[in-house]
């Protein structure tokens, strides 16, 4: 099996000589780089499977370095986690409409984030990732602008929601369990939030008004969209 490598991006070389030294352990090939320039110029040198991202970098901030990435053919496709001191909603919306992946806010602890980039790699192949918008049911989802709606009208989601709602309507009549819906979606501690994905899912039900029978929930296993809602999937450079 091909070793996974990653891009460190962070310019707090204590954080970056723990991260190195935890990722190596786990197996990955791991770059580092402390400003965003150079960050941007090693990934697009090297085309890692995954960048670890901070958000307020020197030279150019994380946020342009994620739009480079995504504009860019050669690496729209590699996954990006991003890190920040910042832990309002609206920065992880901005974060998520530039294009990251996932989002975790410092501090952190290790395990549960290695668990997440673990969980990140494994979650969705290349065949997928030219993917941005996925709609079923009446229901449409937007990644790459973090859109959703309901018989065209705007839903007001959390981040944790949209992610949750984007995996759903992505493979409908397929059960996810809460394992993997919390893979899918985020939070401060993955742990926690496997133990509250219920009322995660409780609030989109809400949310979605009358199609909230759309998502069933599958007897001692977890969640799933409705099989009879056809999906269809297009991605970001179709009308």
């Amino acid at each position: 099996m091909k070793q996974q490598t990653i891009l460190v991006i962070e310019d707090e070389r204590s954080l970056v000589e723990a991260l190195t030294y935890n990722l190596a352990n786990e197996g990955f090939r791991v770059l580092s780089s402390t400003d965003g320039m150079d960050g941007l110029r090693k990934a697009q040198r090297e085309l890692p499977d995954l960048v670890l991202l901070d958000l307020m970098l020197p030279v150019v901030e994380g946020l342009q370095v994620c739009r480079q990435l995504r504009s860019d053919p050669r690496t729209r496709n590699i996954r990006v986690l991003m890190l920040t001191a910042k832990s309002e909603e609206v920065d992880e919306i901005v974060g998520f409409s530039m294009g990251a992946d996932d989002y975790v806010t410092k501090p952190f602890k290790m395990k549960p984030l290695i668990h997440r980039i673990k969980a990140l790699l494994r979650r969705h192949g290349p065949e997928e990732a030219d993917v941005d918008r996925v709609a079923a049911g009446g229901i449409e989802v937007d990644r790459l602008n973090h859109l959703a709606t309901v018989d065209g009208c705007e839903l007001t989601l959390t981040p944790t929601e949209f992610r949750l709602l984007w995996t759903l309507v992505r493979q409908p009549g397929r059960p996810f369990t809460r394992h993997e819906l919390m893979d899918s979606s985020r939070g401060e501690d993955a742990n926690a939030l496997e133990r509250t994905i219920d009322v995660h899912v409780r609030a989109l039900r809400q949310k979605l008004g009358d199609k909230a029978p759309l998502i069933e929930t599958v007897r001692g296993v977890g969640y799933r969209f409705r099989s009879g809602a056809a999906a269809s999937e297009t991605n970001g450079d179709e009308p």
